[in-house]
């Protein structure tokens, strides 16, 4: 800041003496270091209160950075779920679809000799009979 060597501090010190009295000199002094303390602690509460606003900006950005991050993430997901969803609702529609056109097999349409060459059932109509049986298990043990 001030380029003052010893010397030139004890010159300064010299004419202070001669200027103010060895009276006053004390008094001046304490003074003197009062205010300059004071300019010491005003300086570096400016700084540590521009330091403090610095980071509080990066932690701003860092904030926006993350926020849309998460947002990126968010639509995603959504993205997915809704193709998911999508899906599930033509496979459901697909299901249902089938087994509503088609008939309901009756025990006059399966073969009673037990020639399933000759009169193969489709595997849709297999998949229902198994349901069916599976859900009521009066019906599993007749058959």
């Amino acid at each position: 800041m001030f380029d003052i060597g010893f010397s030139e501090l004890i010159v300064v010190a010299l004419v202070a003496l001669i200027v103010i009295g060895p009276e006053r000199l004390p008094r001046v002094a304490r003074t003197l270091g009062a205010l300059l303390g004071r300019a010491q602690r005003y300086v570096n509460d400016v700084k540590s209160d521009i330091q403090r606003e610095v980071n509080l900006d990066e932690l701003k950005d860092l904030k926006s950075t993350f926020q849309d991050a998460a947002k990126s993430v968010e639509d995603s997901v959504n993205e997915v779920g809704k193709e998911l969803q999508a899906t599930g609702d033509s496979l459901n529609k697909s299901i249902s679809g089938a087994g509503e056109s088609t008939p309901e097999p009756t025990t006059e349409a399966l073969p009673a000799d037990g020639d399933s060459d000759t009169h193969a059932a489709s595997p849709q109509l297999d998949l229902a009979l198994e349901s069916k049986s599976a859900a009521d298990p009066a019906t599993a043990s007749k058959a």
